[in-house]
């Protein structure tokens, strides 16, 4: 694997399954009395994040910290940078501490990379910008494929806010390498520039008939609809969003029984997805949270004790 995880781009299909083989080993320890690991003795982590965040934050605090790790959260309106430090003063401050990896979430795109250009420490995207979010990615096709068994030639359906979704975005990578068929599904309003332009180049299916995709889909990934970045009118109201574009109770009949339901969270409940969806039997939702853990635990094992990484 390469040094630093900024992309899906970063991994190769190996890559993929040794990070899946060795997450199936690391939720086994989720089960055990005494959730340690030795693996990352005298490592020191730092979770930096200028964006709110429950699951990714916790869980790479709590993967870093049964592999034994020495593991620090520090955010953006707890640091120098609501001084007015720069980003590249709060980085060089932080990892002239002598950390080894920068776990960052930040708001503007490509901002993870320009860090690792920075610092010599290991850097791992958590989320930057409408960019890009690997580790939600490798989480949500790692959950699928505990459901479904190889993602190759199935139909997953992703949708939402494809706008300003950094899932969306890495997701599309992950689920193409891994030769799964996609379709897309959103309001023209909420496709972000260039959709079809990448979706002819990367082999994806763009639709805005939700009730048409879903009993054909393998898998159903609905995203939350981002009000927060959104600064002008993207629909016209939220009813008319859900009447459209929400996994309702009506469109859950649509779906086979054995057809998981994945969300990234957090969830709109009542917007883009229905409570009778969220809480069905098929829901996946929790197990993703689960298995964000286990992926999380096997990208800092690699990325910090793999292979070349030993001193």
């Amino acid at each position: 694997m390469k040094k630093h995880l900024l992309s899906i781009d970063d991994l190769t299909i190996d890559d993929i399954d040794e990070l899946f083989e060795t997450a199936a080993q690391m939720h086994d320890v989720q089960g055990r009395s005494v959730k340690k690991l030795p693996a990352l003795r005298g490592r020191t982590i730092i979770n930096l994040f200028f964006e709110d965040s429950t699951r990714t934050r916790s869980s790479f605090e709590i993967a870093g910290k049964w592999l034994s790790a020495d593991t620090i959260n520090i955010t953006g309106k707890g640091s120098s940078a609501s001084k007015g430090e720069s980003l590249r003063d709060t980085v060089l401050t932080i990892c002239a501490m002598g950390v080894d990896a920068l776990v960052m979430r930040h708001g503007a795109s490509g901002a993870a990379k320009q860090v690792s250009e920075w610092t010599d420490a290991v850097v791992i995207n958590a989320g930057d910008g409408t960019h890009e979010h690997p580790s939600q990615a490798l989480l949500d096709a790692y959950t699928l494929t505990r459901h479904i068994g190889s993602l190759e030639g199935k139909h997953v359906v992703i949708v939402g806010d494809l706008t300003h979704s950094r899932v969306f975005r890495s997701n599309i990578k992950l689920l193409r390498k891994l030769q799964a068929q996609v379709t897309v599904v959103a309001p023209a309003t909420l496709l972000p520039a260039g959709a079809k332009s990448w979706a002819e180049s990367s082999g994806f299916a763009i639709s805005n008939d939700l009730d048409a995709v879903l009993p054909t889909a393998d898998a159903v990934m609905m995203l939350r609809v981002q009000k927060e970045r959104m600064s002008g009118g993207f629909f016209p109201s939220a009813r008319e969003y859900t009447v459209g574009y929400g996994l309702t109770k009506d469109r859950l009949a649509l779906l086979r029984p054995d057809v998981p339901i994945c969300h990234p969270g957090p969830m709109n409940r009542g917007l883009e997805i229905a409570a009778d969806a969220a809480d069905a039997a098929q829901s996946v939702v929790l197990e993703q949270v689960s298995a964000g853990v286990a992926i999380r635990m096997a990208i800092l094992y690699h990325q910090l004790a793999g292979e070349g990484n030993d001193e």
